[in-house]
């Protein structure tokens, strides 16, 4: 896989991503989000294990185990930045809700410049870009009582870019597929004991309707096994920053999506001219930060010590 293939493959994820936003408004309000990170995690987690259970097995005999513990220490950054996103999400819109999610892209220049890792200039032009399609989509949108959601999910966005600075060095020295399904069965575990403090009912407190578990099959599936699988192969031959950029691509698809689910299930998004022009901003400050990337020069793959892809 080379780069070029690489950011097809992330916006894949984010085109899988970019539904989120919608399954989440159509879960009840009896789902907390430590819940609905739970058992999409475990669901997730089990249908890989599962799946690559032979894979898995030699890999983990054939490396460090400490492979482990770097997949829960991951996890525990995966499994707190979800959480704040769904939290801030119940403030917002899913209009609202998907551009904030942008600010991924606007923190990652500051969170890497922390952490003493150079920054180049058209990743600074790319975010700054970003920002202002934010700004475009949702100023004079968000009023006084929606700050505690917006900043639970610039938390979040800012504990997204460490988790994706970690997970872009672990992917190549170990197999994606066994960092996929310890991700998500720790998150699965982290989230259960966090849920079960606070709701001690757990599984008791969910009505169990069609359309909760219907959304939390999906998410499980699509969001969790399917999209962070991909996206840790992509990890591979692709930079933080490129990652991060493409993800908010995310924006451009949770809009389309949107404007065309029935509304039944969620209320309809309203394209106006201010979105339009967000949209646009997002879309030239991805092409800032990928126009260089369509090398066909491959890349050997890092040697993870399982089987071949």
């Amino acid at each position: 896989m080379n780069r070029f293939q690489a950011n097809i493959c992330l916006i894949l994820v984010t085109f899988c991503w970019s539904a989120e936003v919608i399954i989440t408004a159509c879960v009840p309000e009896d789902v907390v989000p430590f819940a609905l990170t739970s058992i999409t995690s475990l669901i997730g987690g089990c249908l890989l294990w599962f799946l690559f259970r032979g894979r898995i097995k030699k890999c983990i005999e054939a490396q460090s185990k400490k492979q482990i513990l770097y997949c829960f220490g991951l996890s525990a950054l995966n499994c707190v930045y979800n959480v704040l996103f769904m939290t801030g999400w119940k403030y917002f819109d899913v209009s609202s809700g998907a551009f904030l999610i942008c600010f991924t892209a606007v923190v990652m220049p500051f969170v890497l410049i922390v952490r003493r890792e150079s920054v180049d200039k058209k990743t600074w032009l790319s975010s700054a870009l970003i920002f202002c399609g934010v700004l475009c989509a949702i100023a004079g949108v968000v009023i006084r009582g929606q700050m505690p959601g917006l900043i639970l999910i610039i938390i979040g966005c800012a504990m997204r870019v460490v988790f994706t600075c970690m997970l872009n060095k672990y992917v190549k020295e170990y197999d994606p597929v066994v960092i996929s399904t310890f991700i998500s069965l720790f998150v699965g575990v982290i989230a259960f004991v966090l849920w079960s403090v606070i709701q001690h009912n757990t599984f008791g407190a969910i009505e169990w309707e069609g359309t909760t578990i219907a959304s939390l099959a999906v998410y499980s599936y699509f969001i969790i096994a399917f999209a962070q699988t991909v996206n840790i192969f992509a990890q591979r031959r692709t930079t933080v920053s490129n990652a991060t950029v493409i993800y908010s691509v995310e924006i451009v698809f949770s809009i389309i999506l949107g404007a065309v689910v029935p509304s039944m299930l969620i209320d309809p998004v309203k394209v106006t001219p201010r979105i339009i022009l967000g949209l646009i901003f997002v879309v030239v400050g991805n092409l800032v930060e990928i126009a260089d990337f369509g090398k066909k020069k491959r890349l050997s793959e890092p040697s993870t010590g399982g089987e071949a892809v």
